[in-house]
């Protein structure tokens, strides 16, 4: 590994690793409530099912 390769990787790191460690973030965050929406909307649906007969 030569002199040059080692600050590209930090700089690479500085530049990139903050934006991938936020989108992972807000990934797994968003998830979750993606997980809960889903939920709702499928207990209401069957809500609606069991009022219509």
């Amino acid at each position: 590994m030569n002199s040059f390769e080692f600050p590209l990787w930090i700089t690479l790191l500085g530049n990139f690793g903050f934006p991938i460690a936020i989108t992972v973030y807000l990934f797994f965050r968003f998830e979750k409530r993606i997980e809960n929406l889903e939920a709702v909307i499928t207990e209401l649906s069957h809500s609606l099912k069991r009022s219509k007969k």
